[in-house]
């Protein structure tokens, strides 16, 4: 599906390609508690900090860094 300029949509793209964050954006993010570098888990879709043990979800091709949105990596 292209839109009204011609251009095509992320939605075109499928859903994993549309869903996987810029690895730009990546490069510069970093764990909210520690400050500590992110490590990208594409088997759960998700930053991880190693640091602080928590990991963060990625939905719709953005990063939920929040603390409220991640998870304890101590619940596995």
């Amino acid at each position: 599906m292209t839109d009204v300029k011609g251009e095509s949509n992320r939605q075109d793209k499928p859903a994993s390609e549309a869903e996987i964050p810029d690895p730009k954006l990546l490069e510069l993010l970093v764990c909210p508690l520690t400050k500590k570098p992110l490590v990208y888990d594409p088997k759960r879709h998700e930053l991880v900090s190693k640091a602080a043990k928590l990991a963060f979800p990625i939905k719709s091709g953005i990063p939920l860094m929040t603390l409220e949105a991640a998870r304890h990596l101590d619940d596995e």
